[in-house]
């Protein structure tokens, strides 16, 4: 982190400059499955992963950002990359790399790289970082599958200021020949990915057309040109998930490998609507339902509204901190209808978060109920004293998810 400072420059020079320095590990993997996108990247490499696992197969999986440890973003063969591996393959790249400048993402994802290509496994599911098209994962020539999961505004700063031109940036991943499967997108997103899929005659599998997936009855039922699957609903919560598990499903179906109820029912995916049901904060506050979730965007609120409006009735109080790069307005107001209160906190040891104050002010724009609270703890302590049985939902950052796991144990 101090040779390499955590700054965002999106151009794809530096890593193919390393990769070659390196010996081109990016040509020695097994085959990968690329998925971009504005929500849902996580969740649907989750079920894929949970598909293929039960298949007997061995899957390697990039992710990022993580959450309590760096660790979480290499997985190999299904298990995390452990300390010494990941010490001596950071200790090459930035050997190989000398004097030249390079980000922190480029460098850890070469050493990802690396990693990738000395473990045997079947598949690698690599999850975009920022965008697509200049992101240091898009240096895979020929993926076996591509995925674009919803776009919606996020990161305009760096990838455009309307849907169109960020999809134009998701859909960079799109490969000569390669198919590649499309979540729910809005009409201009599709027009964009789509003309770009014909430029590089990319068979696509697009939602709404070349497969349809939906909650019918307490079942989830998806159907593409292959027939109908009548599964359980998906164990990540939230309506959102139906989509997602649909992109996890038509991928599965494409690569004809892996287990199609397993990818639905056994996934697992930290800060997305996860309940915590042990540990300290647990401890601090025992009859709260303590929930935890990382989303951070309009989407991403309007997709947590639409998980509670879907839950037993009950009051609802949130904590939330986030990122002053991200529009807090977009992501409370379809909370709004649904909350009781909302405590404010800064990110403890982020110099980007909002302070406290401002997430206040926006949430009582947003029209709550708001007060601000010095820390995690001492807002849930709060609440646990004066509203013991509530449900309490700890929400607006992945990295403030990142310092509840890391606090929780």
């Amino acid at each position: 982190m101090t040779l390499h400072p955590k700054i965002i420059d999106l151009t794809l020079d530096r890593v193919e400059r390393l990769l070659a320095a390196l010996g081109h590990p990016e040509r020695k993997l097994p085959p990968v499955i690329h998925i971009a996108g504005t929500n849902g990247k996580g969740s649907t490499q989750a079920m894929i992963r949970a598909g293929l696992e039960a298949g007997g197969l061995r899957v390697h999986a990039y992710t990022s950002p993580h959450l309590a440890r760096f660790h979480e973003r290499i997985r190999l063969a299904g298990d995390l990359i452990g300390e010494d591996a990941l010490s001596a393959l950071l200790d090459e790249c930035i050997t190989a790399n000398g004097p030249d400048a390079i980000t922190f993402f480029e460098a850890t994802t070469c050493a990802a790289m690396l990693a990738f290509s000395r473990t045997p496994a079947d598949y690698l599911l690599l999850e975009v970082g920022l965008g697509g098209r200049l992101d240091a994962t898009n240096v895979v020539e020929k993926p076996a599958l591509t995925i674009i999961t919803p776009v919606s505004l996020d990161h305009q700063q760096y990838l455009g200021d309307t849907v169109a031109l960020i999809a134009g940036e998701k859909a960079g991943i799109i490969k000569r020949g390669v198919p590649c499967v499309i979540g729910p997108q809005t009409p201009e997103g599709l027009e964009v990915i789509e003309a770009k899929a014909a430029r590089m005659s990319a068979p696509l599998y697009a939602y709404g057309q070349q497969w349809h997936c939906f909650a019918d009855r307490g079942r989830l039922v998806f159907q593409d040109e292959d027939g109908l699957l009548d599964l359980p609903l998906p164990n990540l919560p939230g309506p959102h998930q139906v989509q997602n598990a649909g992109a996890a499903l038509m991928a599965l179906r494409l690569l004809g490998k892996g287990d199609p109820e397993a990818a639905v029912t056994q996934a697992f995916w930290p800060a997305r609507m996860q309940h915590l049901r042990n540990g300290p904060l647990v401890d601090a506050a025992p009859q709260v339902q303590l929930w935890l979730d990382g989303g951070h965007n309009p989407a991403g609120g309007a997709a947590l509204a639409a998980t509670l409006a879907a839950m037993p009735q009950r009051p609802t109080h949130l904590i939330c901190g986030m990122l002053n790069t991200k529009d807090i307005g977009g992501y409370l107001r379809p909370l709004a209808p649904h909350v009781t209160s909302l405590f404010a906190v800064s990110i403890p040891g982020e110099a980007a978060t909002l302070p406290a104050s401002t997430t206040c002010a926006a949430a009582t724009a947003a029209g709550m109920v708001a007060q601000e609270a010095p820390s995690v703890l001492e807002a849930l302590t709060y609440i646990a004293a004066h509203d013991p049985s509530a449900r309490v939902l700890i929400c607006g950052s992945l990295y403030l998810a990142g310092q509840v796991l890391r606090e929780n144990g």
